[in-house]
């Protein structure tokens, strides 16, 4: 597939990048949230541009009007995506899981008022969404969701934990996976939800990572009710829903990793020209002149892997299994780049954000830390060979996780 803009979409990627770099005069610096708190200020900017994206007609392109969508191609959801990626990925992160898993999972299997109720509310940035689906007995291994959902007088009584929720201190709703059927096969006892973070009974603690942000969270809800018509698809039907739902996240995904990779890239070769190493600069250096090329090569494999599973959306299919391809190929070479990054800095390699001695603010020790959890999150990588290995190279399936399941 021919991947190269038309003319037509490259004029419109020239005026979403004049907008976008107007919207950012305004705005000052976005990446402060990067060192600051990840609650209530980062989410109010995430929903202030969404609302200005929407305003200006970019938001929800590839959406149906009737939804607040623009009606438009998935090519010129992608310009945006990327491109907002690339320059300010810090006010698109709060919205990854609405944008990613929630919005395309209601859209393809929720019902016609849950489309109208919650997609418009989306698209102009009022609401965020969390991902209800780990829990402490069941992180990448979905099927052993134990949060129970028991049918009382027209709604699910919820009671149980999710933990690694992702912005719940910050989201408005969650998309929640739960045990409906206790005595079935496991995979087939799942129902899916749609959760409303303000009822009574839930409760978020914030879990604090190694980089100082409360990111993470664990949720807890106790005789939470939420009404039966908030059931996306029929009752134990939750696992083929969030299997999609995870297919969105994996492939979209990937092609806005690589833009969002790119821009750090550019960064990293800025600090690699100013940063001095034994008195000359560190991109005079050929190891690490080496290390810039692998980082190079990798954003550039994840770019067209990306491009290459966008085909299928194109074609008007749903993600496949591909996408566990591409959580490899953005969680683990990120791990390396920032890895990289802060031995080109040597001795000030050590020094974080908000010292006079730090480099480009300590972004790399952050970004150092966090990616620490990429090869966790969003499915580990052994579970990401698992899948690949069974379902795209069709390799026998692992029986020891099929005797789990069971």
């Amino acid at each position: 597939m021919d991947f190269r803009f038309t003319p037509e979409q490259e004029a419109f990627r020239q005026e979403f990048i004049a907008w976008l770099d107007g919207y950012l005069e305004k705005a000052g610096d976005t990446s402060r949230f990067r060192a600051t708190d990840t609650g209530e200020a980062w989410g109010q900017a995430h929903k202030s541009f969404q609302k200005a994206l929407f305003d200006a007609g970019y938001a929800g392109l590839q959406y149906p009007e009737v939804y607040g969508g623009k009606g438009k191609s998935l090519a010129e959801e992608i310009v945006v995506q990327q491109t907002v990626a690339e320059q300010c990925m810090e006010l698109r992160i709060p919205g990854v899981i609405t944008f990613g898993m929630a919005a395309p999972t209601i859209l393809l299997c929720g019902t016609e008022a849950q489309k109208q109720t919650y997609l418009p509310r989306i698209m102009d940035g009022t609401h965020i969404w969390c991902q209800g689906f780990s829990e402490p007995n069941a992180g990448s291994d979905v099927v052993n969701v134990a949060t129970s959902a028991v049918k009382d007088n027209g709604h699910y009584v919820v009671n149980g934990q999710k933990v690694w929720t992702s912005f719940a201190h910050m989201a408005d709703y969650c998309i929640l996976l739960v045990r409906t059927d206790p005595d079935g096969k496991k995979h087939k006892g799942l129902s899916y939800l749609l959760m409303d973070m303000k009822l009574p009974g839930i409760e978020v603690r914030p879990i604090t990572q190694i980089t100082g942000h409360p990111e993470f969270n664990e949720v807890f809800m106790e005789d939470v009710r939420v009404p039966v018509d908030m059931r996306v698809g029929e009752e134990g039907d939750g696992w083929r829903i969030a299997i999609t739902t995870l297919m969105f996240e994996r492939t979209v995904g990937d092609a806005t990793m690589a833009a969002a990779f790119m821009g750090n890239l550019k960064a990293m070769i800025d600090m690699a020209k100013q940063t001095k190493r034994s008195g000359r600069p560190v991109i005079e250096d050929p190891v690490f002149r080496q290390q810039l090329a692998r980082a190079y090569i990798d954003i550039m494999v994840l770019k067209y892997h990306g491009y290459r599973n966008l085909s299928q959306l194109f074609a008007g299919g749903i993600p496949g299994a591909e996408g566990s391809i591409g959580k490899l190929l953005w969680s683990e070479p990120n791990q390396r780049i920032t890895e990289d990054a802060l031995s080109m800095q040597g001795p000030l390699g050590q020094i974080l954000g908000g010292s006079p001695w730090a480099i480009q603010e300590g972004i790399w020790q952050f970004g150092f830390l966090r990616s620490k959890g990429n090869t966790i999150e969003a499915g580990t990588s052994e579970i990401q060979r698992n899948i690949i290995g069974e379902r795209v190279l069709g390799l026998p399936k692992d029986t020891s996780r099929m005797a789990r399941q069971q």
